[in-house]
């Protein structure tokens, strides 16, 4: 699956502030697929082959920063790393590729750019799929203990300078009890080693940490003020082997004040679903996407 991945075409999309690489393959409806931390573009490889079999055009940029892609120099505030800035990337690239609408997937971090992508642009984004993840500012409003203790590494990123010493001193080691060559895949586990080791990538993934608590925690505040919510018919999707459901029961239960139309279920999978549970993902999605809302349901569960 990793040698279609690799020949899929590749880009550098200049966005004005950014050069965001992009694979992507196929033709038929775009579908843009957003990958989290610390994961690039290759996290796909086993979904995107599958898609564009249904007849997708599947569009996998790396986040701003991440992975090939270069994002500008840190601010004062992160708001270079913010997730509305990110979002305007991932529409310029759209764009680029000749596309004003698109369905839209987003994992992880990459989910915050997604919801943000479709709060701001409701004109551009047709389907939703958010993937292991709440809003940002919903996981803030819920911290207690058990929060701090599983997702620490929140608080610890944001802390300046410190993290960024710690993490390059021994970044594959950092990152390698979750980065299993065998299950992630020999390439895909190979392109995340090259980019952790490149300090300039560490820096700005620690910056999307901290603009998570700074600026893209007072836009959420700002859409919930205001009564924003998704327009787009929304799939939510989460790890039955992860923690989303045991710190907060049914993540639908959030997703209802976000979004005018939801449905979602979990995925016997840990967090990296892409890459650990790909069928069933692609079934979930394919499915969605594709125009079944009330009757989508996880395959792997009978």
């Amino acid at each position: 699956m990793e040698d279609r991945v690799r020949r899929a075409l590749q880009t550098v999309v200049d966005t004005g502030t950014a050069q965001i690489f992009v694979r992507y393959k196929g033709a038929g409806a775009p579908v843009v697929l957003l990958h989290g931390h610390p994961r690039t573009s290759a996290t796909w490889h086993r979904v995107a082959p599958l898609l564009v079999d249904r007849g997708y055009r599947v569009i996998c940029p790396d986040l701003r920063g991440y992975g090939r892609s270069i994002g500008p120099a840190p601010q004062s505030d992160h708001s270079q790393q913010s997730k509305r800035e990110m979002a305007g990337d991932i529409l310029a690239v759209a764009r680029h590729l000749g596309h004003e609408r698109f369905h839209l997937v987003g994992h992880d971090r990459g989910s915050y750019v997604a919801l943000r992508l479709a709060l701001d642009r409701p004109d551009s984004v047709d389907r939703l799929v958010l993937m292991d993840c709440i809003p940002i500012s919903e996981h803030l409003r819920r911290v207690d203990a058990r929060f701090a203790t599983a997702w620490w590494h929140w608080f610890f990123f944001a802390q300046p300078e410190i993290p960024e010493r710690v993490i390059n001193a021994d970044p594959e080691e950092w990152y390698r009890p979750k980065a299993d060559a065998a299950s992630m895949g020999e390439e895909n586990h190979a392109e995340l080693m090259a980019a952790v080791r490149t300090q300039s990538v560490v820096r700005s993934m620690l910056e999307d940490y901290r603009a998570g608590l700074g600026i893209d925690r007072e836009h959420e505040e700002a859409d919930r003020r205001m009564r924003r919510k998704i327009a787009s018919p929304t799939l939510v999707l989460w790890s039955r082997l992860d923690d989303l459901e045991s710190l907060y029961g049914d993540p639908l239960a959030i997703w209802r004040d976000w979004a005018e139309s939801v449905t979602g279920f979990g995925i016997d999978s840990g967090h990296h679903m892409a890459e650990e549970a790909a069928p069933a993902v692609v079934a979930a999605v394919g499915g969605f996407l594709g125009g079944r809302t009330s009757a989508v349901r996880d395959p792997s569960r009978r």
